[in-house]
Order: C-alpha cells, then structure tokens, then sequence
C-alpha cells in the first residue's frame, strides 16, 4: 500500500484515501458515497469526511464491525 500510495502523492496527487487490508467492495462503496457526501455536500475537510463516514458505518447494523470501516487511512494532506 505504501508504494502505491507514494507514487500518487509522486504523481500529484493532494491526497489519497486508502485501506489497510482487503475489504469487503460494498462496504468500501457505501464508505465512500458517506465520504464524498460529506467533502461535497456537508464541505467538510477530507479528514472530517473520512471521520463521519467511519461514524456513520458503525452506526449501520450491517457494517458497524470495524473490520468494514477502520482500515481506511488518509495519505498526504489531511485538512
């Protein structure tokens, strides 16, 4: 994971969002809209976005185990 990414951040890339370990595609896809809802719609920093999407999984019956929202790391700037 680091290597890829680095040569994103290598690339140009402000930042990127990545997981620790595999995860399950669904869960990752609803972590995700719940991100980009709160960067574009609630205009939260990347890092608060990520927060309250991670909030929002473990209060979903079917996704609150950490195992499908806790791997998810950002890389490079933060705010």
């Amino acid at each position: 994971m680091l290597g890829l990414s680095h040569a994103f951040l290598y690339a140009g890339a402000q930042r990127v969002v990545a997981s620790l370990w595999k995860v399950e595609d669904s869960a990752t896809a609803k972590l995700m809209e719940y991100f980009y809802r709160g960067l574009y719609k609630r205009r939260l920093t990347p890092a608060a976005a990520l927060h309250a999407a991670q909030i929002e999984m473990r209060r979903d019956p079917r996704w609150h185990q950490p195992y499908y929202w806790a791997s998810f790391v950002i890389e490079g700037e933060w705010r």
